[in-house]
């Protein structure tokens, strides 16, 4: 992994960069914020911050923010800085180590930002089938498609297919197509000249270049508006890159990764995404299963975060009762993976014993899990019944849909016409007008007490 220091510490920090060395970290240093942003902006990213915590933290993560490199921070400082280490944490620091450095507390860190690119849990044969087959091209430099639903893990499923490439040494990069601006995502992406456009102050490095040698993870790439995916199809055939603003093509050496929540298929039936492109991304295609389509998942990811929110939040190890595990496995999980991490979360929260029970695997406003999804079943048959009556109408007449209409509702009135009427909110002079009609047209028409049914 690559590891940015910034900052001096008196010199500590050069025990701190020989420690992550010898954990395997590739480690540079920048002794300001400025320093620090022009080495991104540059290209040279990293994997993780290490920070003195006399910087100015705050300004640190708001500069990150506002130039769209996300890169988790940790703070660091002598026990003296109590103060600022809130701060930093209040800031936004995922973390404060103590200085002088300790060798296992600096390993265990880049061991968990290592870990967390790397992990992949499961244990059902749905999954399994789709792991097998990533292991078997994960060495190639095929580019990757990874469909799924919202929640599978499909960023997960890329990092996977990184660490166990022949490109696991260099940066893997990731761009969340959906969350960038239609007219930024070209210079996140390409990069741009400085001047280019206006508040284009310093070149800028796009992530195509950042992941030359590595892997370049295209996230949500159906988000892509269709006159920016020309460029991308370009820049994926000839392996070179137009920065914005600038006047010669930059040769990349790439590996692309794309994952989807939509059919792009149906995209490109529709318009709005280009068949070439999709041609070119789809030379593998990963398929995630749904949660619910993995129960065996559901069991193992369940007991991994009971784990790993008890320990966060300092709470005594728990246990799902087997009540709960039951509410678990019945749960249609929308949000798959994502949601049930947020479940236990909670879950682990609302526990006061060493147990967690049913009664503790509740939607955020309270709700139970399947009575939730007990009532959106309920309203999605209502909406369905009502679907296909409105579909039954398709082709019919005003004057049919009428006749039909005031018939049913004296059948459902056993022939009562005045009751009718008043149902169908017209005179008793005009249903017997109306009923005269169809008789003449020869329908059936209940008598006081009957229904066409038993009066046939």
């Amino acid at each position: 992994m690559r590891l940015l220091i910034i900052g001096a510490l008196e010199g500590q920090l050069s025990e701190a960069t020989k420690l992550a060395m010898q954990g395997g970290a590739k480690v540079s240093h920048a002794p300001s914020i400025e320093i620090a942003l022009a080495s991104l902006r540059n290209g040279k990213g990293a994997e993780l911050l290490l920070v003195d915590v006399m910087i100015d933290i705050p300004r640190l993560i708001g500069a990150l923010e506002e130039e769209r490199i996300h890169i988790p921070v940790v703070a660091c400082g002598t026990e003296t800085n109590a103060a600022a280490a809130v701060n930093a944490i209040r800031a936004g620091a995922k973390e404060y180590i103590p200085l002088p450095p300790n060798a296992e507390l600096i390993a265990a860190v880049i061991a968990a930002v290592a870990r967390e690119s790397e992990d992949f849990l499961y244990r059902d044969p749905a999954m399994a089938r789709v792991v097998q087959l990533a292991e078997q091209i994960a060495k190639s430099d095929a580019s990757v498609l990874i469909t799924g639903e919202s929640g599978t893990g499909k960023e997960v499923m890329a990092k996977y297919l990184h660490a166990r490439s022949l490109r696991a040494g260099q940066p893997f990069i990731s761009v969340n197509c959906a969350a960038i601006p239609e007219a930024l995502l070209e210079s996140e992406l390409f990069g741009h000249e400085k001047g280019a456009f206006t508040g284009a102050v310093a070149r800028r490095i796009g992530k195509f270049e950042e992941a030359s040698g590595g892997t370049l993870l295209l996230d949500e790439i159906s988000e892509m508006d269709t006159r920016l995916q020309a460029k991308l199809l370009r820049a994926i055939q000839e392996r070179q890159i137009d920065r914005v603003g600038g006047s010669k093509p930059v040769n990349v050496d790439i590996r692309i990764l794309a994952t989807s929540n939509r059919d792009l298929s149906a995209a490109v039936k529709e318009g709005t995404f280009r068949e070439d492109l999709l041609f070119r991304l789809n030379v593998v295609n990963l398929k995630l299963p749904a949660l619910r389509e993995r129960p065996a998942d559901i069991a193992a990811l369940a007991e991994f975060f009971v784990e790993k929110y008890a320990k966060a939040n300092g709470m005594p190890a728990s246990t799902l009762s087997p009540s709960a595990r039951e509410e678990l496995l019945r749960a249609p999980w929308p949000g798959n993976v994502r949601e049930l991490e947020n479940t236990l979360h909670r879950a682990v929260l609302l526990s006061s014993g060493d147990t967690i029970e049913s009664e503790q695997i509740r939607l955020p406003d309270g709700t139970g899990i399947n009575e939730a999804a007990s009532a959106h079943s309920l309203a999605s048959q209502a909406a369905q019944a009502a679907d296909a009556v409105s579909r039954s109408l398709v082709g019919q007449t005003v004057a049919d849909v009428e006749r039909s209409l005031i018939l049913d509702t004296l059948d459902h009135c056993l022939g009562n016409r005045t009751h009718a009427a008043n149902i169908l909110g017209i005179s008793i002079r005009t249903l017997r007008n109306k009923l005269n009609l169809y008789a003449e047209e020869g329908q059936t028409i209940p008598s006081p007490g009957e229904q066409r049914s038993s009066a046939a």
